[in-house]
């Protein structure tokens, strides 16, 4: 029996970090090939802008701060022509983890047993990252993903006394239309909670009572790969749910990294960035997308059996 909220509550919520996570690259990678772009020397001046810029009285953050750099380079012909489209294009050119696609549909199968079915159970993927929106549209992934939190540039900007009836024309990348950082990716963890992504009309900001909300924290996983991901980490486990840290199989650093994530309780667990069948990875996120499911029936057992008061019998002696 289904809560008495404005929600079934059945989803189950996989949120992904992206880079490093998913793709063993950063997703700008197939765009620096394109441009001729030497992707160390730009990350190498990305490091540097926060110190460059404070010099003159101005914070720029760490983690964001490459989109401008990015305009930058489109402003001063080193990628001439950037556009959405062509980030879009690009974005079919970035490289997953053995095994990412395939999981996905492992995954979703666990939820095809007669039990989960009858109770509509259902599970979603999510993307939340500090990386591109539209190159991840772009990407092979793109269809088995529910929604998609990260950052965003617009082409023609909207000029003085613009006429709001008018669509906005096709261009050159020329403004950050909008980012996540490693802080404000929490503010995704409620948009999923709330709805927000389902219901316009629903705002991040809005008071819900937690049996009114779409998709409770504690159905949630969330998967990334390092200490960047503290705070969501945080959030998703304070509140109920799990959070999983992968690394890279040969990197003993990365190894050396999560370990320290789960000895201080930032993480539930840890494994490899290895998705295949029957690999670690593969088979805890199925376990525990198994056992939230048997969670969720058995919350509406209770429900149920609290609800419905039992007939008279007849009485044997």
């Amino acid at each position: 029996m289904p809560p008495r909220g404005l929600f079934l509550q059945n989803v189950i919520a996989i949120i992904w970090d992206f880079d490093k996570t998913l793709s063993p690259q950063y997703m700008q990678a197939p765009l620096f090939r394109a441009y001729g772009v030497d992707e160390q020397q730009f990350w190498a001046e990305v490091k540097g802008l926060p110190d460059y810029y404070r010099r003159a009285g101005i914070h720029v953050p760490q983690d964001t701060c490459y989109l401008g750099h990015l305009l930058t380079y489109v402003k001063e012909g080193l990628m001439p022509g950037l556009c959405n489209q062509r980030l879009h294009e690009l974005g079919a050119e970035i490289e997953f983890f053995p095994g990412v696609l395939e999981l996905f549909d492992r995954l979703n199968e666990v939820l095809v047993e007669p039990e989960f079915r009858e109770g509509d159970l259902r599970l979603e993927h999510y993307v939340v990252s500090t990386g591109l929106a539209e190159m991840i549209r772009g990407s092979g992934i793109a269809g088995r993903l529910a929604g998609i939190w990260a950052s965003e540039f617009i082409e023609s900007p909207a000029l003085p006394g613009f006429d709001p009836g008018q669509t906005p024309q096709a261009g050159s990348l020329t403004q950050i239309a909008g980012f996540l950082d490693n802080t404000t990716k929490t503010r995704a963890i409620f948009e999923i909670n709330k709805g927000v992504n389902r219901h316009p009309e629903i705002n991040v900001n809005d008071m819900i009572p937690e049996e009114d909300r779409r998709v409770p924290v504690r159905n949630m996983i969330y998967v990334a790969d390092g200490p960047s991901d503290i705070p969501s980490f945080s959030v998703i486990r304070k509140h109920g749910g799990l959070a999983f840290a992968v690394y890279e199989a040969d990197s003993e650093d990365q190894f050396a990294q999560v370990v320290e994530l789960q000895r201080t309780g930032r993480v539930d667990d840890y494994g490899p960035a290895e998705y295949g069948a029957g690999s670690q990875t593969d088979k805890w996120l199925r376990l525990h997308v198994r056992k939230i499911a048997e969670r969720i029936m058995a919350e509406r057992r209770r429900a149920l059996e609290s609800r419905v008061g039992a007939g008279p019998r007849h009485v044997v002696e």
